[in-house]
């Protein structure tokens, strides 16, 4: 795609073009111009009874006694919205994904400039930038409307756009679930099965979209896989791939691997980083355990933050990346991309795969895995290193890193620091355990059910204190431990990663203390200010590294102590 002062020159030369395809589809000598008659149909005859969130969209009347709305969120203002509903009789809550509704006029009219559309794209469709997609099509639709003399409103050009827009160049069906900040998780089992959600809210859910027709969903996960840079077929039927925004994509395709047919799940990438303030207000920490991990990272100690499958481990590790103070380098390496940080000295690096099939004979030509990832990480002299997550041989280097000064963080599964270490040193990862000692502490988290309501918790933190040679035994110590009776944290009293601390900065057990009360009184402020955004959390914390009791005071006066 050209760029910068061509892009005017370009977008005139695409107006030019496009109308001269449409005036060569559309020629005068080879069909009439006819108005499309005007008539009186159902959905504009809702219009003038229904309510809508906006101009542009209706809300579905809800018709079951036992249903009612709870909530409605917009997604994509003023044309899409996120409709939760109770339904009493079931006991469960319903995602309705709204959008504009299309007379039979607008329909057709739709149908008519997608049949154009595919006629008229070319190859340089497929290499261009999604937002110069988007404006392509705004003037491909301008183009049409104008060449045909149409009468047709703005309301209803914009309608039509809308769905032009969402089909071609964002996600189609699943366009209000992929938009949604809300959703974590999505999750299509298959044709006439309504797809299911992750909602940050409501948990597991189901909503009222689903594909209807085979060949529709089958279409839909190739499209998928052009989108994530992979090809899908009956040779090739499992889609493992990232989006270029970052979402994480598996899918299977036909009946090939999966007797209901193709199946979609798609794991969103969150455009901010989690934060610290999102873990205290979710009560997946307290502040005196985020004040901990703020010492950790500062102090550059090293830890795995372990647990089940949609537990939370990335959000707690991308929390904890906010206290890496600015400036120091940062190198993440992921086989899809999750980690997201707001500093500018980091280089995210992600896996390839290779160009062709080893059918297990070694590595792909082209592939790059974590092992090579990582062993090129500590190359480039990095003050950070970010393992999305621990499964290979990789984790040998990653230890040998741990063990030469690098501060490394990364995440694995497990549900206790035992099986952490029974995964670390047995294959394929074989790590002997002496080695485990450069990890300073272990985060294990996980996904409990407290009051029927499904929570993520830190379980414990653990500091690695030593290896014992005479019982193969690793010394451990628990600093911080969640009570599931009480849905509360204690603290244990002790840590041997402040005494490291004290020593290196030769500061008292009294200066010690109070430089971690001193944290505490920061997260505290940042929770009561509703600090959820990633640059209010870096703003205070760079300002605590650089004046400390400056920061300490304000904060101080503004809270009225």
């Amino acid at each position: 795609m050209p760029k910068g002062i061509f892009d005017q020159e370009y977008m005139r030369c695409v107006t030019c073009l496009l109308s001269f395809l449409f005036m060569s589809i559309f020629d005068s000598s080879k069909a009439k111009r006819v108005k499309v008659p005007k008539t009186d149909m159902t959905a504009g005859q809702k219009r003038k009874t229904q309510k809508g969130p906006s101009e542009y969209t209706l809300l579905p009347p809800i018709e079951q006694e036992s249903r009612e709305e709870v909530e409605l969120m917009p997604v994509r203002e003023p044309f899409s919205y996120a409709r939760i509903i109770y339904d009493d009789a079931e006991n469960e809550y319903i995602y309705q994904a709204v959008e504009p509704t299309l007379s039979e006029k607008e329909d057709r009219m739709l149908e008519r400039i997608k049949d154009t559309l595919d006629r008229a794209l070319s190859y340089e469709w497929k290499t261009m930038e999604k937002k110069d997609k988007e404006s392509f099509i705004r003037e491909a639709v301008k183009s049409y409307i104008e060449s045909r003399d149409l009468d047709i409103s703005e309301k209803s050009k914009k309608r039509i756009l809308y769905h032009i827009i969402r089909d071609y160049v964002r996600f189609g069906p699943l366009d209000v679930l992929m938009s949604d900040e809300n959703v974590e998780d999505i999750s299509c089992d298959g044709v006439g099965i309504p797809v299911f959600i992750y909602h940050s809210k409501y948990e597991s859910i189901k909503t009222d979209v689903k594909f209807e027709d085979e060949d529709e969903l089958n279409s839909y996960i190739i499209q998928l896989g052009q989108r994530c840079g992979k090809q899908v077929s009956v040779s090739t039927p499992i889609l493992d791939g990232t989006t270029p925004e970052g979402h994480r994509v598996q899918a299977t395709y036909a009946d090939e691997v999966s007797t209901r047919g193709s199946s979609i799940t798609v794991r969103r990438f969150k455009k901010e980083p989690f934060t610290p303030v999102k873990l205290i207000k979710y009560n997946t920490a307290n502040p005196e355990m985020i004040a901990y991990l703020w010492l950790m990272v500062e102090n550059e100690k090293s830890s795995i933050v372990a647990g089940g499958t949609a537990c939370g481990k990335t959000a707690t590790l991308n929390s904890m990346t906010l206290f890496i103070p600015p400036g120091l380098k940062i190198v993440s390496l992921e086989d899809t991309r999750e980690i997201n940080l707001p500093h500018e000295n980091w280089i995210p690096s992600t896996t390839r795969a290779g160009m062709t099939m080893s059918q297990g004979k070694g590595k792909d030509p082209g592939e790059v895995d974590m092992y090579d990832l990582v062993r090129n990480a500590l190359r480039q002299r990095p003050d950070y290193i970010i393992v999305g997550e621990v499964r290979g041989e990789e984790a040998h280097d990653m230890f040998q890193a741990m063990a030469t000064g690098h501060v490394t963080y990364s995440t694995m599964h497990a549900d206790s620091v035992q099986s952490m270490v029974h995964r670390l040193e047995n294959p394929p990862i074989n790590c002997p355990r002496v080695l485990l000692t450069a990890l300073s502490f272990v985060i294990i988290q996980t996904f409990a059910r407290v009051d029927d309501e499904e929570v993520r918790r830190i379980q414990e933190i653990t500091e690695i204190v030593a290896f014992e040679p005479e019982s193969d035994e690793l010394i451990t110590n628990t600093v911080f431990n969640w009570e599931r009776a009480t849905d509360s944290y204690s603290y244990k009293g002790h840590s041997y990663n402040f005494d490291e601390i004290k020593t290196a900065k030769n500061l008292t057990q009294e200066e010690m203390d109070e430089e971690f009360e001193n944290r505490v009184e920061v997260v505290e402020y940042m929770v009561e200010e509703d600090m959820v955004h990633y640059k209010d959390i870096s703003k205070i914390v760079t300002s605590y590294y650089k004046e400390p009791e400056e920061t300490l005071a304000k904060i101080r006066e503004k809270r009225g102590g």
